[in-house]
Formats: C-alpha cells, structure tokens, sequence
C-alpha cells in the first residue's frame, strides 16, 4: 500500500523545533523535513542510509525528546541493514 504524505505546515513546525533544539544544524533540515513527515504521519519505522543526520542514536534521541516534549509519539528510525530479514 502507497500512501503519497506532504510537507504541511504542521511538519514544518516540527522540524523547525527540531532544529531549534540543535539536534542538527541548520543545513540539515531537509532531514528535519523527513523526520516531521514520519513522525506526524505516525509510520512504523524510518528506514535510511543517513548515519550522519538520521540514523545516528544521539540524533535519534534528540529528535524524540522534541517529539515527546510537543506531544508527538516517538519515531523508530533503523538502517537497511536492520529490516532486511534474510532466511540464511
């Protein structure tokens, strides 16, 4: 199943806390964007290839603490390597 999300005005808001909050600098909101979008769109896990900005455990905190301190469910964020299941 496909679900098409948008950048609302909502995410934007959340990434800007984000980034209020230094869990990355500035020049990475365009991550923020995508940690918003997840997190107000409430997907299981985030799967990404990004150790620097996204998949990284101090940023990972960082981005649920403010999405705890806003009222905003956690969000699991996982490599690739972590999802794929292999029967070996």
């Amino acid at each position: 199943m496909k679900i098409r999300v948008e950048l609302t005005e909502e995410a934007v808001n959340l990434a800007d806390s984000h980034l209020a909050e230094n869990v990355v600098g500035t020049t990475s909101r365009s991550y923020c964007f995508h940690i918003a979008m997840a997190t107000i769109n409430e997907v299981d896990i985030l799967v990404s290839w990004n150790f620097k900005h996204i998949v990284n455990v101090k940023i990972i905190r960082g981005y649920n603490a403010i999405n705890m301190k806003l009222d905003y469910k956690t969000i699991d964020i996982r490599s690739p390597k972590e999802i794929i299941y292999n029967e070996d």
